[in-house]
């Protein structure tokens, strides 16, 4: 059975005595991230927690705005 595109399985990350994970290897180079890069922790209770780069976060919020911009001129 093949794998979906794109999607990973990294392995599991143990959380230490201050709560820091370490972010595997692998997907720090599939994702681009560098030492002090910004990352944004969100969660949903049922479904778990999700770390987004920053760049990702603004793209959604830009996609968010210009949806928001066209219904607007369509009113």
């Amino acid at each position: 059975m093949e794998k979906p595109q794109g999607k990973h399985i990294f392995g599991m990350v143990k959380v230490g005595p201050k709560g820091q994970i370490v972010i595997p290897k692998k997907a720090r180079d599939i994702f681009g991230i560098k030492p002090g890069d910004l990352l944004m922790v969100v969660g949903d209770e049922k479904s778990g927690i999700a770390i987004i780069t920053d760049e990702k976060l603004t793209r959604m919020f830009e996609e968010i705005i210009s949806r928001e911009e066209l219904r607007e001129e369509k009113i």
